[in-house]
């Protein structure tokens, strides 16, 4: 089902990530090529291209794991490039990352990764306020009887959303998603793209979703852009998009419709 219009215009709600003029590269190999993106609040943002085109590169600079080459980053009121590193990890406190793998623990159960996140951050939390906050988080996903499971136990898309609880844990202001739908048969990417608007509806997170997903896309974001060659086409909505003379953006949805 495509994703409900819930609010006005997306670019009305202020800034949670802004970026300007920023470059990356890798020893001669230029990703990211002086690219501009905001992100406003309570927005959902797509970020496509296909693989290797910079999207991960994006998101590790957004939380800090990679640094740019030139440009600006501000996140959340902050330039993340001069946060010392107490800083940087409080600023990611406050950001959710929902990985592509799950990055769940093998040797922990569903109650132990959720809780783990909390007792490292959150000194001195009583267990009672733990064992709340982690039936919370999976009450949100949909799956608040399998706190005793294992993960080895849960099917690819119970582990979507585990992941997904477990970086909501903490309340993040800002998800990242980072091929939330990937290796998923397309009715269980049906779930995990209405959840994604649930969690944007019932947190109000501003959040980037990577992927090169065009279900996905359509179905979740408020707007679309795309990466091509280090450098950002202009966004739109699906339809616009879709609908385009751009020849760029035309040949990377037939590619994926054909695939």
């Amino acid at each position: 089902m495509e994703k409900p219009k819930l609010k006005p215009a997306n670019n009305e709600g202020e800034p949670v990530i802004s970026i300007k003029g920023l470059h990356k590269s890798f020893g001669k190999l230029e990703v990211l090529k002086g690219i501009d993106l905001t992100v406003h609040k309570g927005e959902n943002v797509a970020v496509l291209g296909k693989s290797g085109s910079g999207k991960s590169v994006l998101i590790k600079i957004i939380v800090g794991l990679l640094k740019p080459d030139r440009g600006t980053l501000n996140v959340l009121e902050k330039e993340v490039e001069q946060l010392n590193g107490k800083e940087l990890d409080e600023l990611r406190l406050r950001i959710g990352f929902s990985f592509q793998s799950s990055a769940l623990y093998d040797s922990m159960s569903v109650f132990q990764n959720l809780a783990f996140p909390l007792i490292m951050n959150v000194k001195h939390l009583p267990k009672k306020e733990v064992e709340v906050a982690v039936e919370e988080a999976l009450e949100a996903v949909g799956l608040k009887d399998k706190a005793e499971q294992m993960p080895a136990e849960l099917s690819g898309g119970q582990r979507k959303r585990i992941g997904i609880a477990r970086a909501l844990i903490l309340k993040p202001e800002i998800m990242l998603y980072d091929e939330p739908t990937a290796g998923l048969d397309p009715i269980t990417s049906a779930e995990i793209n209405e959840l994604i608007n649930e969690v944007q509806e019932k947190y109000n997170t501003s959040s980037i979703i990577i992927t090169h997903d065009l279900t996905c896309a359509k179905n979740t974001c408020d707007r679309i852009v795309m990466l091509v060659e280090g450098q950002f086409l202009p966004s739109g909505k699906f339809d616009e998009l879709f609908n385009t003379d751009n020849q760029q953006v035309k040949d990377f949805f037939s590619y994926n419709f054909i695939q």
